[in-house]
């Protein structure tokens, strides 16, 4: 087993498969949501020619859709797979934000938060695609004044209960549109092909994974997690590699890698956001260059699916800054990313 090239196959960062954002997001099941602008890139770079116009059109559609849901952070998921996961999640994801809120000494009664979550709806009913900012006007005129942080817990509250989504993309802020109105509900699935679902989702994507790994990237209980594993039988089997035991499915890809590849990934790419685990690309010493300890992560360079340094962009200018003395990186696949980087930016 060379977990690295499979990992780089199934998470589409080589050879990958897809046309649209939406097949790339639907293969992922949730892409991690935190930055705006990173996000982007990071569906995009899965595709077979990475265009901003494509993704900005999937999102405006509703055809991929932004909100909080697994672990209480955001996700971008697609709009046939945002109420089968709502149902899944919402439980355990408020309940974490609960325990946030608590930590922060900050409590919402639940006749305040219906109440204010009622004037939400209708806010951002009248705007079809309404800012923060908007929000808080609406708010204002109503005579309803409260701080910014209380505020986000309540938008925050609502999105999870499957209230409200991402409305229209903007250039740097959220925007929010009513679920209901943007997400026709499917036909509803039960608990435990919802699981399934995410179950199946998570490990064509990330494998070879393990059972820790998918309990922190779906936040699920472990108890969830064994039984979506358990529901698939045989079409997950396990291999132990370096002391560890690890999920793959039978059809993952093994062919594709080559080596010297340079990659540039997004802060909260889901090449490292989906392991509870990262020291097989990211070794403990170096764990600092591409996250803090408060869950802050920053854009990095991969070279043969190793982390081995950091880039950033201002308008089309591309700045990279390598730290693994340990890894020959080749410059000329370095250009070439960074040039397709650009050539996304251009489209």
């Amino acid at each position: 087993m060379n977990p690295i090239s499979q990992r780089l196959l199934s998470q589409q960062l080589i050879c990958p498969q897809f046309a649209t954002p939406k097949e790339v997001v639907s293969w992922m099941g949730a892409m991690q949501a935190q930055d705006q602008k990173g996000l982007r890139w990071a569906v995009a770079m899965r595709t077979r020619t990475p265009s901003f116009k494509a993704f900005k059109t999937a999102f405006d559609r509703g055809d991929i859709v932004r909100f909080h849901l697994m672990r209480g952070t955001w996700q971008l998921v697609t709009a046939e797979d945002y109420w089968p996961f709502i149902r899944l999640c919402s439980s355990k994801a408020i309940a974490v934000t609960k325990g946030w809120m608590a930590s922060n000494r900050i409590s919402i009664p639940d006749e305040e938060l219906f109440r204010i979550r009622d004037v939400l709806c209708r806010i951002v009913a009248d705007k079809r695609s309404a800012t923060k900012e908007d929000i808080v006007g609406g708010l204002a005129e109503r005579d309803i004044r409260m701080d910014d942080h209380r505020l986000s817990y309540h938008l925050r509250m609502a999105e999870m209960a499957g209230v409200l989504c991402s409305g229209d993309l903007h250039a740097q802020k959220a925007t929010y549109a009513l679920s209901a109105d943007k997400l026709p509900q499917p036909g509803q699935m039960d608990r435990d092909e919802a699981l399934m679902l995410l179950t199946r989702m998570y490990f064509r994507h990330s494998q070879p994974a393990t059972l820790e790994d998918f309990a922190w990237w779906s936040g699920l209980n472990m108890s969830d997690c064994k039984r979506g594993i358990a529901l698939w039988g045989d079409w997950l089997h396990t291999e132990k590699w370096h002391g560890r035991t690890f999920y793959l499915t039978d059809d993952g890809r093994i062919r594709g890698f080559r080596t010297g590849r340079c990659i540039l990934l997004s802060p909260y790419d889901e090449y490292l956001i989906s392991y509870k685990s990262r020291d097989i690309v990211l070794p403990q010493e170096h764990t600092h260059h591409a996250h803090n300890r408060s869950g802050l992560f920053w854009p990095v360079i991969l070279c043969d699916g190793q982390v081995a340094g950091n880039w950033s962009a201002t308008g089309d200018t591309v700045a990279t800054n390598l730290f693994r003395e340990d890894i020959d990186l080749d410059p000329e696949s370095l250009r070439e990313e960074t040039e397709r980087y650009r050539k996304y930016l251009s489209r």
